[in-house]
């Protein structure tokens, strides 16, 4: 017996990825790609899953923001992240204009976390600790601001 295996929709394999979570229009298309739909298909598909509200960008972007913030990443590297899964410059910028997040207290936080209350008097311990905060993304001004 030679069952023939029925190709699965389009439609049906962008609603399996955004079940586990939510993508940027770049993303779904990128990995719909991979799965080998035509441009037109995925493009089609897309439009109709934005018009139901059912895949949305902004959405992306308030909770890729927010799982970052929660993990503790600064404003670059959220910012890096999100232009990496295919959000404009300036949706990032008008998005982050509008947030309340206390970036200097999470710093603040993150460095505590990591490696205690005090704040190191010996230079290569700051610059060890000044590293750690620049690649969790938070600007060489705001973390030289916090070892003065």
């Amino acid at each position: 017996m030679n069952k023939q295996i029925k190709p699965r929709s389009i439609r049906a394999v962008a609603m399996g990825l955004l079940s586990r979570r939510e993508h940027s229009a770049y993303q779904l298309t990128q990995k719909l790609r991979k799965r080998d739909f035509d441009l037109d298909e995925i493009e089609a598909a897309l439009d109709r899953l934005q018009r139901e509200n059912l895949q949305s960008d902004n959405r992306f972007i308030e909770s890729t923001v927010d799982s970052r913030v929660n993990a503790g990443f600064g404003p670059i590297k959220i910012k890096y992240e999100l232009r990496q899964k295919g959000i404009s410059m300036e949706r990032v910028d008008d998005y982050f204009s509008g947030m309340t997040v206390e970036w200097e207290q999470l710093m603040v936080a993150q460095r505590s976390k990591k490696f205690g209350q005090d704040i190191p008097v010996d230079y290569r311990e700051k610059m060890k600790q000044a590293r750690f905060l620049q690649n969790r993304g938070f600007s060489p001004e705001s973390v030289m601001r916090l070892f003065r």
